[in-house]
């Protein structure tokens, strides 16, 4: 068992708290964290980006979903802490477990209010009530026991120019005030990192791969508050935004507090956490429900979608790079998961203009590309082989936009099984990418179609087919998902979204691919125009699986990928590519 878990039982029996909730994210709701914020990966050893852990007297579990399944079992081995799989039959949501234990008597549950969803703690608090449970909500108790707890240390918060933005901050300032007074809200808190980082035109790199700030921001038409941490922002940049009042970072929950009584205050509760929420006075009308800024930059304007184009330009450079020289070199010398991974960063942060990856690269070889979100360390990493596939997901982060990547690349021998599912997987990312549809289908809809070639050969998988890809922000961003279960937004033109399905074989090999899709209008209808230029792995594919329209599908991608890219890359390479991206 892991002694920072039994420190955390000592911790509880002082402050009488019988049940702990560990989150993994932070202040602001994050899927990506600061590693001030990593108590979850402190107490329990698991190191995906989602998850939760409860731990009681005397047993220990962590939540976590499909992606992270095999990685979160071997993790978590010898801890101490058992492994719930959340979503999947005969294991039970936090939740459930929390009124199990309600029903054997009253308990006092504990977290730190400030990593916990006002929504979720709200169920929480709600659910357990008639049981009798108390919460204690203002105790970071693994703040107590992490001796070595990394500082909080600001980044320098810098300005983005126009030619990246489209729109100036008096802009979009002006339209959202527009819309909270046609909602009449009197204030509008943000908490969303990504939201905030937007709206203001600034960006900083408070958390790896996303360049954003630790900041709040109260909005009204009468003043603007921005809440940030001492030190974080230039007299240059203050100057710039003269017009916003900057304020402590602490000290937003004391400012909701003093709202005047009577006023109206929109506020997402699925974003700001459970202390900004309990903060609210009771005398101020509350409107609980996404901040218009959420789809404000949803929908990229023509500005934000050329300068993305142009970073997709650039990381498609990186990758052709890259799959040219894994397949010039393996079996010549020894690559392993990590030294390729190694090998794409440098090819993609020597493009002009990538300033970081937009998260840390994922290189699964073979059996270890089954799990969805692997992560090489020293004690997994394998040494690639001419045979079999290796499953790469990456993505950067440029000072014209934000990328994500998969690709499934062939090293040698394959067996029929492992070409039949690599094709089913190009069917299923083909659905998606030429589906044509009316305005106002959802994301739930749209993931229907885009599993159905999988589901037709008995196959699927346990993640979403997209996520909303931010500007220069995080590369997972909604609310424009592709998902059976938070797919319910509409998709408007503009939106930019990931197309990545894909199929595990525990033990196997692991497939997925993807790229990005804007969405646009065609005539009265909307469709996707792929914006990733990379070819998919030929050597793979069984043409004889396609429908003619899959093989036209392919066949002008290939041909808008090479009059993309060749004219950028060395005459071998440029050789090479013309040969992947030859007719089907």
């Amino acid at each position: 068992m892991k002694k920072e878990l039994i420190e955390l039982r000592n911790q509880m029996k002082e402050n009488g708290i019988d049940i702990y909730m560990i989150p993994t994210t932070d202040y602001h709701g994050s899927e990506y964290v600061n590693d001030f914020f990593k108590c979850r990966k402190f107490i329990s050893g698991f190191s995906g980006s989602a998850g939760t852990v409860v731990v009681t007297e005397d047993e220990a579990y962590l939540w976590t979903d499909g992606r992270y399944f095999l990685q979160a079992a071997a993790q978590l081995e010898g801890t101490g802490i058992g492994l719930m799989k959340s979503g999947e039959p005969g294991y039970p949501s936090i939740l459930e477990f929390l009124e199990e234990k309600a029903k054997g008597g009253a308990y006092c549950l504990g977290f730190d209010g400030r990593v916990v969803g006002g929504a979720e703690g709200k169920e929480i608090a709600r659910a357990l009530k008639r049981y009798g449970v108390t919460i204690s909500c203002d105790k970071d108790l693994v703040g107590d026991i992490w001796m070595n707890r990394p500082d909080i240390k600001p980044s320098t918060v810098y300005q983005l120019p126009l030619s990246v933005t489209g729109k100036t901050v008096d802009e979009k300032l002006a339209e959202l005030l527009n819309i909270m007074s046609e909602n009449n809200a009197d204030y509008l808190l943000m908490t969303s990192l990504e939201e905030i980082a937007w709206l203001f035109n600034l960006r900083g790199a408070d958390i790896g791969n996303t360049p954003v700030f630790f900041a709040f921001a109260l909005i009204s038409r009468a003043e603007i508050k921005l809440f940030l941490l001492d030190g974080a922002i230039t007299h240059e940049v203050a100057d710039e935004l003269s017009f916003v009042q900057i304020r402590p970072y602490m000290q937003i929950a004391d400012c909701i507090k003093r709202l005047p009584y009577g006023m109206t205050l929109w506020i997402d509760s699925s974003k700001a956490n459970y202390t900004l929420c309990n903060s609210v006075p009771s005398s101020v009308h509350v409107i609980n429900k996404p901040t218009p800024v959420e789809l404000m930059k949803a929908v990229k304007n023509d500005v934000e979608i050329q300068s993305t184009l142009n970073a997709h330009v650039k990381d498609g450079v990186a990758m052709v790079k890259f799959i040219y020289w894994l397949k010039q070199n393996i079996g010549k010398e020894e690559i392993s998961e990590m030294s390729a991974a190694s090998y794409l960063d440098r090819c993609r942060m020597s493009q002009e203009s990538c300033f970081d990856l937009s998260f840390p690269t994922i290189a699964g070889y073979n059996s270890n590309g089954a799990i969805i979100h692997y992560d090489p360390t020293p004690e997994t990493n394998a040494v690639l082989s001419p045979d079999g596939f290796l499953l790469v997901d990456s993505g950067g982060q440029y000072v014209d936009g934000t990328t994500d990547i998969t690709r499934t690349i062939v090293l040698g021998h394959l067996n029929n099984k492992m070409k039949e599912y690599y094709t089913a997987v190009l069917k299923s990312h083909i659905a998606l990418a030429s589906a044509v549809f009316k305005e106002g289908t959802t994301g739930m809809e749209l993931d229907v179609t885009a599993r159905k070639p999988l589901r037709e050969l008995g196959l699927d998988f346990k993640h979403g087919t997209g996520h909303g890809v931010g500007h220069i922000l995080s590369v997972h961003e909604g609310p424009n998902f592709i998902s059976p279960r938070n797919g319910d937004c509409p998709f408007l033109a503009g939106m930019i979204t990931s197309d990545e399905p894909g199929v595990y074989i525990e033990n196997e090999f692991g497939i997925r691919l993807e790229n990005e899709i804007l969405c646009v209008k065609q005539d009265d209808m909307l469709a996707f125009q792929p914006i990733t230029y990379c070819p998919f792995d030929r050597e793979a594919i069984l043409a004889d699986m396609l429908t003619p329209a899959e093989r036209n599908w392919i066949n002008d991608y290939h041909k808008s990928v090479y009059k993309t890219l060749s004219h950028l890359l060395d005459t071998d390479i440029k050789a090479w590519l013309k040969e992947q991206t030859a007719k089907i």
